[in-house]
Parts: structure tokens; sequence; C-alpha cells
């Protein structure tokens, strides 16, 4: 039965769920607006945060250090395929840069499911934050609260790092126009390497810190990047308000759908992508400059 408590609540799931899709659309949209790569293996990098922060925490018992460990290794990970993979395909076709991350994205899976199997884990949240919390009109669980924090902040950091020194400044020229950053003597593939990891790292933290919410499982990434492609979308290529405005009419369009029939969530997603589409090309908050 739908009532106010119901409405709200969901509002609230809608809220959590944005600002996790904000911080890993986040991460994926700099590559795409800095590097041209269309990354389908960012889901599976959201993947392997999550493992990475499991296995850290079954060994140290320590939340923390699972976060820690779990955005450290997509950071390592985003920096190491750039490195080995990626940086042979920038000059190559829209096609071949798709077709190599989707494959990296299916072998990171399998990899995964060779070592760990194909059972669901779970990380279980730290002990001050377990259990429900009154708000007044209603009870939440206190992880999901705490996360809506945890995610707002590192969104804030990333802004900060993005828009508030030397090397966001750089990211967002490159953004602009790389080849006027190379040609003011900026090593660009360096520039390009960082925000491949900073993205990756981004979709770790996102995996971990989300672990307690959702368990985590091989296949867990997939739907989150085709979630994660629609606020790109929605918000703008290129754009970090863009993504972090996308994250969050996205997570409410699922949430508040599902409260009436979970069915429909996804496609309603898609009817709003296709509305922004048509309406506004280049996203609520894109421009006409970034292909």
């Amino acid at each position: 039965m739908i009532n106010w408590g119901n409405f709200i609540s969901q509002c609230f799931n809608g809220l959590v769920l944005g600002a996790l899709l904000a911080l890993i659309s986040s991460g994926l949209t700099i590559i795409y607006g800095t590097l041209g790569v269309l990354n389908l293996a960012h889901g599976a990098m959201f993947m392997l945060g999550g493992y990475a922060g499991w296995l850290a925490y079954a060994y140290t018992g320590s939340f923390i250090v699972a976060v820690i460990t779990g955005s450290l290794f997509g950071m390592l990970v985003g920096v190491a395929t750039e490195r080995i993979v990626i940086r042979h395909f920038y000059s190559r076709p829209h096609e071949d840069q798709l077709l190599v991350t989707f494959g990296l994205g299916i072998v990171f899976v399998e990899v995964v499911r060779f070592f760990f199997g194909s059972l669901s884990k779970m990380v279980p949240p730290p002990a001050g934050l377990v259990g429900i919390t009154p708000l007044g009109f209603m009870f939440y669980p206190t992880y999901r609260l705490a996360l809506l924090g945890i995610v707002a902040v590192a969104l804030i950091a990333l802004y900060i790092v993005l828009y508030r020194t030397r090397i966001g400044m750089i990211v967002r020229a490159g953004i602009e126009d790389s080849v006027m950053v190379d040609s003011l003597g900026i090593d660009v593939y360096k520039v390009f390497m960082l925000v491949f990891g900073i993205g990756a790292m981004a979709a770790g933290f996102a995996g971990i810190v989300n672990a307690p919410v959702v368990s985590i499982a091989p296949d867990v990434g997939e739907g989150i990047l085709v979630q994660t492609f629609v606020v790109v979308v929605i918000g703008g290529v290129g754009s970090f308000p863009g993504a972090v405005l996308g994250g969050f009419v996205a997570g409410e369009i699922v949430s508040i759908t599902s409260m009436f029939n979970p069915a429909y969530s996804y496609i309603m997603l898609f009817v709003a992508m296709t509305l922004v589409l048509v309406l506004r090309p280049y996203g609520l908050l894109g421009t006409a400059g970034r292909e």
C-alpha cells in the first residue's frame, strides 16, 4: 500500500542512490570528456573496488581500511589499464575503444569469479552505523543516512580537486581542448593517466561504501554501468555538475517508480533520457562543444 511514509522513505532512497550514481558518473564523465574514451569497464571497476575492500575487511576487520583499500585498488587498476591498454586506442575509432573496454570488463568479472566464486559477499557497516535512526517523521537505516553524507563529502572533495587545484585546471582544460594543453608543454599523457586513475578510484570508492547496502557479486557492476551511462547522458557529457544533477534525477526516478512497480523503473529512466535527448541533446548541463 502506498502512503506518505512510503513515499518519503523512497525519496530518501532515491537521494542515496542518486548520490552514489553521481559519484560513479562523475568518474566516467571526466574520463570521456578528457580522453574521449567511453569506458565500458567502469562498472567492473566499481565491482573491483567492492571486492578489494571486502578482502581488506576480511583480514583487518576495519571498515576504514576496507574503504581506503577499495579506493586505492580502483585507482591502481585504472592507472594500469590506461598505461597498458587504453593509451594505444586514443587515435583508434570509437568502435575499437568500445570493444576493448567491453572486453576488459568481461576479463575483470571472470577473473573475480574464478578466484572468489559467484556467491555474493557482504561487508557489514561500522558498529556505530548499525540500526535505525528516528527522524521524527519516519525511521531510516542509519548507514544509508551515513552513506549519503560519505558520498557527499567525496563529491565535494572531487569538486575541489577539479575546480580548485592546478591539476584540476589542467584536466578541465584537457576536456575543452587537449591539443592546446599539449602545445603549452604539458604532458597530456600523464594527465590522461591521472584522469583515468581518478575516475576508476571514484568507481572503486563507490563500490566499497555501497557494499553494506547491496552485497557485491561479480556481475554487480552491469546494472550500475547502464544507470551510469543514462546519468551521463541526462547530465551532459564531460560536465561534473551535470553528472551530479543527473545522478540525483536518475536516483529519484528509479526509487519512486519502484514504489509503484519495480519492473518499470528502468523504463522510466530511459524515458527520461529520451526526453532530455529530444529537448536538450547535450544534456541538462552539457554544452554543444563537447562530443
